[in-house]
């Protein structure tokens, strides 16, 4: 089995997939599950859209697929609205979290499904399933029950056969949800670089931001039926667009502020704020590597409140004299014990300006959505 260059080698990549402001409606629901969504994919590019349950998530793919109608806006796949087309012939590929293999097929009847109801002969599809299972790590098992499978397996089975009809357009939802973590973290890898090989135009959705940090060319972050952001992954993480968008990635130290030259004022005191900052009220974010550990007499002092292991690094909650709480990131070596005096200083590279527009009850309520 031949894979097509990857779209690095081809030039610049045309757009494969766009969004042109669709709308899905459910019932008499105020909301609607998807709000007049704008979006593209380019032809090989993986994009991971992440966002709390009810963002809108599984709606989207549903309806690029065909499964779902939209009442308002158009899907065009190549350029060609899709209104009308069947799923079948959309010539899209679609993974879910629980596989959905045949029980009473073997590896290869499963992976070969799309094939026979495409037509293609006996000797292809015996071509083509034996190629694909080299690459999702499981040669010459053509034959094995899909019950002898482990979870890890049965995901690779699923992966082979979502591939086997070339669709010009893969989607997987939530699609490493059900394995343990571990062997979610090796898959991802594997994942994107047999993605890569391939030259495959994935859409993905995830609740895991890890797993679509190490996926994705670039994230789609959802609230509410809409994107709330879009970026690379290392543009995302590093700078949130709004508040909403912060706290689930998991950032909690957001605070009231008002910027005035290099600085803004904050229940914490003076917060250095990044070079060319426009100067008024704003919400503040600092992200956790932006709170650095000083002695009590030489920064604002806290108390640490709590300490926790992270493998790599600990957690710190610490309790300043003045403002609410703040998260800390340090190393083992320099961790100080629960109930020590400390000071604190900010370090302005991790001080982010979020969306004005982006206020603290939609950001809440979104978090308490993902909690449930």
């Amino acid at each position: 089995m031949t894979a097509p260059a990857n779209s690095a080698a081809q030039g610049p990549a045309h757009r494969l997939l766009r969004l042109d402001g669709v709308t899905v409606r459910f019932g008499t629901s105020a909301r609607p599950a998807l709000d007049a969504v704008e979006l593209d994919v380019a032809a090989h590019e993986i994009v991971c859209v992440l966002g709390p349950s009810g963002s809108g998530k599984s709606t989207l793919l549903r309806v690029i697929a065909g499964l779902q109608q939209a009442d308002a806006g158009a899907v065009l796949l190549e350029g060609r609205e899709q209104s009308g087309v069947p799923p079948h012939r959309r010539g899209v590929g679609l993974m879910f979290q629980d596989h959905q293999l045949f029980p009473q097929r073997d590896v290869a009847g499963n992976v070969a499904f799309g094939l026979r109801m495409r037509g293609s002969s006996r000797a292809e599809r015996e071509r083509t399933v034996a190629g694909l299972l080299d690459l999702v790590g499981l040669p010459g098992a053509q034959r094995r029950a899909v019950a002898s499978l482990s979870g890890g397996e049965q995901q690779r089975v699923a992966l082979a056969r979502a591939l086997a009809p070339r669709p010009r357009l893969l989607m997987l939802d939530e699609p490493l949800g059900q394995l343990d973590r571990g062997l979610r973290e090796r898959l991802v890898v594997e994942l994107r670089s047999l993605f890569g090989e391939l030259g495959t135009t994935v859409l993905a959705v995830t609740h895991d931001q890890g797993e679509a940090f190490a996926l994705a060319d670039r994230v789609v972050v959802m609230q509410d039926g809409r994107i709330a952001q879009t970026g690379t992954p290392l543009e995302v993480w590093q700078r949130p667009a709004s508040e909403f968008v912060a706290r689930f990635l998991g950032f909690d130290n957001v605070v009231e502020a008002t910027v005035q030259g290099e600085a803004a004022a904050t229940p914490w005191g003076k917060v250095p704020v990044p070079e060319n900052t426009a100067n008024g009220h704003c919400r503040l974010l600092v992200r956790p590597a932006g709170v650095r550990l000083t002695s009590a007499a030489d920064g604002l002092p806290a108390t640490v409140a709590a300490r926790t292991f992270r493998g790599t690094h600990v957690t710190l909650l610490l309790q300043p004299a003045c403002g609410p709480q703040l998260e800390a990131a340090c190393a083992l070596s320099d961790a100080p014990e629960v109930g020590e005096r400390v000071g604190i200083a900010f370090a302005a590279p991790d001080v982010v300006v979020l969306d004005a527009a982006s206020g603290a009850s939609g950001a809440s309520g979104a978090v308490e959505a993902a909690e449930g």
